[in-house]
């Protein structure tokens, strides 16, 4: 997966357009004065940006807790919690609460039951009535259960209400009448004020579905969670943000409720609202509703460092399907000075029909139908990679793309990138996403992704200046430093037949 905002997007977005005029005309530093930033008592950052184009307003809340703070025994679970934040509360989305949670508890009690049966190895009918019961009690439960938080937010002209859980971060977002601002603050809050993790075990079969479509049943995703568990055998990097199967089929309500009380607290909230909205009214707004969360202290960082590596790793991925390649190089985190030095690189390598890996791999060599790199993989608030994937051409194979990927990292190292090439990614970089970015929800997602990686949203702006003094040496000094074999990891999925066994 692509990092969630790659350095070349959030500098394109200082060109969207605020209002008619646009940023071109306000300039830097005027844009950057019409941040309104706010820190409740408790902790939670608020960030807001008027933008008067039209009535509407775009509302980001990021919760700074992802796949990279789980353990073992309950890997997915973050994910999980961004389902049950939709499941409502005490108030929502239930007929009867006091009711629900006695059937609930009933629930949580059949399934402590079930497993114990389990874990003394009680006989098949046994367990199968156990089951059973299990299943008649959490359908019971779902009875009270009423789907109100998406239904009001709807109803009021919301769009594009979802979320997101990925390695560092999870993310609720929607767009409403500008008009709208108190009733999704209340709703916000509510929700992780109060949350009621109902049909807890239905929405855990969910996931274990959502696993075995994305990962299970694809190629890709088979490959590409073995490449990085390769890649991280200490950090929590290495583990899928949907987490392993076993973990999803055995997680317990209590566990989920366990992890909202440490990660869901407001210290580790950020909140930010873009649109046709006015600071001065909004604040007391997010004062009055996000106010009551507890004051907690933020649940601090990751304390497992991935140590160096000291020689190249290869996984080989035996697989009835398409062969594939991968590569990846360890890398410093965001606030590296290095950092956007490999976002340029990626551009070098793989943005456009005249970048590097398409012209030589896809264009010339045919060798590849597909090629891309990427850098800040799988998150970017501790160290991560920079690497590229590719997908051979028919008549050729995964050994055909590595050498073809490895020759093009190999120059980015020994020829300094021509000034006029340079110029062209930046240039072509900032003119596609302002083609393809102009929203509240673009500039919402950037601000809050710089005050959560690097501490301080203005470092959007700062980023102009650095890439601006970039420079070919920079290029190759950061390419020799990192890019070499011992801390590489690489990938192959070598297609078999069905009905080929393994060697």
């Amino acid at each position: 997966m692509r990092v969630f905002l790659r350095l070349t997007l959030a500098i394109s977005l200082l060109f969207l357009a605020l209002s008619p005029r646009g940023v071109l005309a306000d300039g830097f530093e005027e844009v950057e004065g019409k941040v309104v930033t706010h820190t409740l008592d408790n902790g939670l950052r608020v960030i807001i940006l008027e933008r008067h184009i039209a009535p509407v307003a775009s509302f980001l809340t990021v919760v700074r807790v992802g796949s990279v703070d789980e353990r073992p025994g309950i890997t997915g679970i973050a994910h999980l919690f961004e389902h049950m934040a939709f499941k409502g509360t005490d108030t929502i989305g239930t007929t009867d609460y006091e009711k629900e949670m006695v059937a609930i508890q009933k629930v949580d009690e059949a399934y402590a039951a079930l497993i114990k049966a389990k874990d003394r190895g009680e006989d098949e009918e046994k367990i199968e009535a156990l089951q059973a019961e299990f299943k008649k009690l959490q359908d019971e439960a779902s009875e009270f259960v009423v789907g109100e938080f998406d239904e009001v937010l709807q109803v009021n002209g919301g769009a594009g209400l979802n979320a997101s859980t990925s390695s560092d971060r999870t993310m609720y977002v929607v767009s409403l009448p500008s008009n709208r601002v108190e009733l999704w603050a209340a709703l916000e809050s509510e929700r992780f004020l109060n949350p009621v993790l109902r049909e807890f075990y239905k929405e855990r079969d969910v996931v274990q579905e959502e696993r075995r479509l994305r990962t299970d049943s694809s190629p890709f995703g088979r490959f590409r969670e073995e490449f990085i568990a390769a890649a991280f055998r200490a950090h929590p990097y290495g583990w899928p943000v949907v987490g392993h199967m076993s973990d999803i089929q055995t997680v317990t309500r209590e566990e989920g409720l366990e992890f909202y009380s440490k990660y869901y607290v407001a210290s580790n909230m950020i909140v930010a609202i873009v649109g046709d909205v006015n600071p001065q009214e909004v604040i007391p707004i997010v004062e009055k509703y996000f106010g009551r969360l507890p004051k907690r202290p933020p649940p601090g960082r990751v304390e497992t460092v991935e140590p160096p590596q000291r020689g190249e790793r290869t996984v080989i991925l035996e697989d009835p399907a398409q062969p594939l390649y991968a590569v990846g190089y360890h890398k410093p985190d965001a606030k590296h000075p290095d950092d956007i030095v490999f976002d340029v690189m990626s551009e070098i390598l793989s943005s456009g029909r005249t970048s590097r890996l398409y012209k030589s791999l896809v264009k010339e060599q045919k060798i590849a139908v597909q090629v891309f790199s990427f850098s800040g993989s799988p998150g970017n608030r501790y160290p991560n990679l920079f690497g590229a994937y590719g997908v051979p051409a028919s008549g050729f194979t995964a050994d055909d793309v590595e050498k073809g990927i490895l020759a093009e990292i190999e120059r980015l190292k020994n020829e300094p990138v021509t000034a006029e090439e340079l110029q062209k990614v930046k240039t072509r970089s900032r003119a596609s996403v302002i083609r393809g970015l102009r929203s509240n929800m673009g500039m919402a997602r950037n601000l809050a992704f710089f005050e959560d990686v690097t501490g301080d949203w203005k470092n959007l702006f700062r980023q102009v200046e650095k890439i601006d003094q970039l420079t070919p040496e920079d290029i190759q000094r950061v390419a020799r430093k990192y890019l070499v074999r011992k801390n590489r990891t690489t990938a192959k999925l070598v297609t078999t037949r069905e009905d080929q066994p393994s060697e």
